[in-house]
């Protein structure tokens, strides 16, 4: 069985994310580290950091997933836009480093109609920029990077296994990155997982073009959209076009046994509390 989690909101502080997820009996927990649609945000306070870090050890939650803010865009063509994201970046790795986080979860980014090549390219540069401005600070923690399959909703790069395998492959820091599978984002890009062969195949290619040894994360949505959509739009375990059926070969599968199962659907508390016990009602032990 997976580790089942949800996105925890941190307003009140970082510590009151863990006690949400204790309340609702969460196997681990993904939270942001800084209000996501601000570019910057206060340093963290040390008492903060060490509050948080004391809940988290005695919590018995693992692991502990952070995701990045969602202004930030290492594919940008133009240059002060491009290094205000390499900024924001570092400064992500920094906070998950000081946090103890194990994943940081990231969109690769948007080419904005440079083209996906070059939006490719930009991306590595963008993401070796900000691994050496994180090094420099003099931090060398555990976190590893998780780039995020996306939808492939206007020109965000990230929905094709090609392009996640391209940006591992050619960044200076390949060993510190792996890949958080999104369902919602893989379907509506255009890989099926609703039917068991078009399941297959897909866990196929992803196992041939990036190695299902790099899967280190899952977000668990159904998509409002269907198949080849490229349309980035959540909801509700089996509420979806996904349906209940792909959710249950994931939740069984056992070589995702220890990879952590988070939602991202929308609602808060309680329609948290349903989507894990569904999830957790499909486990065949």
């Amino acid at each position: 069985m997976g580790r089942f989690g949800a996105h925890m909101s941190i307003a009140g502080g970082l510590p009151l994310s863990i006690e949400r997820a204790l309340e609702l009996k969460l196997d681990t927990l993904q939270i942001f580290s800084k209000n996501q649609r601000q570019w910057r945000s206060p340093p963290l306070k040390e008492e903060d950091v060490d509050a948080f870090k004391t809940a988290m050890r005695g919590s018995g939650l693992y692991p502990l997933v952070c995701h990045d803010s969602y202004l930030i865009n290492l594919g940008n063509p133009q240059e002060e836009p491009f290094l205000r994201s390499v900024d924001a970046f570092a400064d992500e790795l920094v906070r998950a480093d000081r946090l103890e986080v194990d994943h940081l979860v990231m969109h690769p980014g948007s080419h904005l109609k440079s083209g996906e090549e070059a939006g490719l390219e930009r991306i590595v540069k963008g993401l070796d920029l900000s691994w050496t401005r994180f090094e420099e600070a003099g931090d060398h923690g555990r976190t590893m990077v998780l780039l995020e399959a996306t939808a492939g909703q206007g020109t965000n790069l990230g929905y094709a296994f090609e392009h996640l395998a391209y940006i591992k492959e050619n960044i200076s820091f390949g060993e510190r990155v792996g890949i958080c599978f999104d369902t919602c984002h893989v379907y509506a890009s255009g890989y099926d997982l609703k039917t068991l062969e078009g399941y297959d195949d897909t866990m196929g290619k992803f196992d041939d073009v990036i190695g299902l040894s790099n899967l280190k994360a899952f977000h668990m949505n159904d998509s409002i959209k269907g198949l080849g959509s490229r349309v980035d739009r959540h909801t509700h375990i089996g509420e979806g076009d996904l349906g209940l059926e792909p959710f249950d070969r994931i939740v069984n599968e056992g070589r995702f046994r220890e990879i952590p199962m988070i939602m991202e659907t929308p609602g808060g508390d309680v329609y948290d509390r349903k989507n894990l016990a569904i999830l957790r009602g499909m486990v065949r032990r």
